[in-house]
């Protein structure tokens, strides 16, 4: 096992541009409508009897966007822009105003009318990505349009965003954790700064409800007004999200000079220590914040954002993050970027770390991608030290 985090990067590039790109443009976009299907199956396969999540045309058209922005595909601006224009005329219910449907059936038919907050936060982030590399003003046009249709529909008086449009339990951290990411890459794309504002709005959230300073975790579920869900759903916790979080909050720090280091020790060390498993390298799907493993199932990308996670607190500082993150890209290649068909993967490890989904999601791709560009300018500051 390689602890050495430029070669594991190499490893993981390599393996995007001379396995993953190839077999995804081939069998993973719909040759008359240029739309993103849901998943490949284990040998391979576009998987034909799926229905079609929108948000993976939005994560897709990030991923061949960001493609291009890396030099590895040289249309993948324009098989983005493909994605987003199909999802851009569906068949939406006329009373809405604006949004997109939540579902298509495997013939790419709307079979779910809904909306969902989570789905349209990734739109945001691919116009984000589509303006960044085109430069088409058009694309922050749509980006503005949204958010307005967003605010007008889904604006919550106890702050944030409801899920959606439809009849929901919980309301989730995770939309927001996405729409700051949106926010702050729609900030970077355009210098525009109502973005930036709109993602202190969502780390106001995090400050003041998201986070439970008393147990240092990322609490998930919520009333609707922001209080915690009662019962067994107000105790998930899940790693992958704690992770993400250190990135995200990272980012934030960046931009908005605030100094975040507190945050990004607390909740790096307590998912470490809850979700990490150290006999394989891998993250646990959701745990309490006593250490109980609520799932024993590992989804490949709670990984991705241990990896990213590490690497922020090696440019923090911490002596053992960088070779941690090298570990991880490992275990990446020995769990899950191991499908029967090169460029596929696996989806979920079990308890025993045997496989348990074997599809490969498309939706998988942004988190690989994501990974990447975070390396490259990880390895990239390292070197101008």
């Amino acid at each position: 096992m390689s602890h050495n985090l430029t070669y594991q990067s190499q490893r993981l590039s390599h393996w995007v541009q001379r396995d993953a790109i190839p077999v995804w443009l081939e069998r993973g976009i719909h040759p008359e409508l240029g739309a993103s299907v849901e998943r490949l199956t284990a040998h391979g396969q576009a998987d034909t009897q799926a229905d079609v999540r929108v948000r993976v045309q939005a994560r897709q058209a990030f991923f061949f966007t960001a493609c291009e922005a890396l030099g590895w595909c040289a249309d993948g601006a324009a098989i983005g822009a493909g994605m987003l224009k199909f999802v851009e005329t569906c068949q939406v219910e006329p009373s809405v105003g604006g949004g997109f449907p939540r579902l298509l059936s495997p013939e790419f038919k709307v079979c779910d009318f809904d909306q969902d907050l989570y789905d349209h936060a990734f739109f945001l982030l691919a116009y984000a990505w589509q303006y960044r590399v085109t430069k088409d003003a058009s694309v922050l046009a749509k980006a503005d349009a949204l958010m307005q249709y967003l605010d007008r529909a889904f604006a919550s008086p106890y702050g944030g965003w409801s899920e959606g449009n439809y009849v929901y339990k919980w309301r989730r951290q995770n939309p927001h954790m996405h729409l700051f990411e949106a926010f702050m890459a729609l900030y970077e794309a355009s210098g525009d700064r109502q973005w930036l504002l709109r993602a202190g709005h969502i780390f106001d959230l995090f400050e003041r409800f998201f986070f439970c300073a008393k147990q240092g975790v990322l609490q998930e579920y919520f009333f609707s007004d922001w209080r915690l869900a009662s019962g067994a759903d107000g105790q998930i916790i899940e790693p992958g999200h704690m992770f993400e979080w250190v990135w995200l909050l990272d980012w934030y720090q960046r931009l908005s000079g605030r100094d975040l280091g507190n945050y990004l020790q607390i909740l790096y060390r307590r998912a470490y220590e809850l979700g990490y498993q150290s006999d394989s390298g891998l993250v646990c799907d959701s745990v309490t914040a006593a250490g109980g493993i609520l799932q024993q199932t590992k989804r490949c990308w709670g990984l991705t954002e241990m990896i990213k996670a590490c690497l922020v607190m090696a440019e923090h500082g911490d002596p053992e993050a960088e070779a941690l993150a090298a570990v991880g890209i490992e275990s990446l290649f020995t769990y899950y970027l191991c499908g029967i068909t090169p460029g596929t993967y696996v989806d979920q490890r079990g308890a025993d770390d045997e496989i348990v989904v074997d599809t490969a999601p498309a939706s998988t791709l942004y988190h690989l991608m994501v990974l990447i560009q975070h390396l490259q300018a990880f390895l990239a500051g390292r070197e101008a030290k």
